[in-house]
């Protein structure tokens, strides 16, 4: 799994399904090449200061480092932008969040041809 760090990607992924949590939101887009499972952060500055935003970013990271693979669909690219609620939320719920959502795209996501 490899990061996205370029402003065009986050700007696609933005374009694909998006599933809102009380703790972040996950967007997701399927990519028409055969590339690794990509994974974005994000926290906007409006969240609190940059501690908090740092903080909320490890925090998202540490989700997705613990989620089984399973739960993310091949050849596509994920951006979990973080929310306010993320820095006192219980990590274990926001990991439940985080695979509930991932189900949700799994479902809505349009099959591979």
């Amino acid at each position: 799994m490899e990061r996205l760090r370029q402003r065009a990607d986050f700007i696609a992924v933005a374009g694909g399904l998006r599933i809102n949590g009380p703790a972040f939101v996950l967007q997701s887009l399927r990519r028409e090449d055969q590339g690794p499972i990509r994974v974005g952060f994000t926290v906007t500055k409006k969240i609190g200061t940059a501690t908090e935003r740092n903080r909320i970013r490890r925090r998202l990271r540490e989700l997705v480092k613990r989620t089984d693979r399973g739960f993310l669909l091949p050849h596509s690219d994920y951006v979990l932008v973080g929310r306010r609620a993320a820095l006192s939320r219980d990590f274990a719920v926001m990991l439940g969040d985080l695979r509930t959502a991932l189900e949700r795209v799994a479902r809505r996501s349009p099959k591979p041809a």
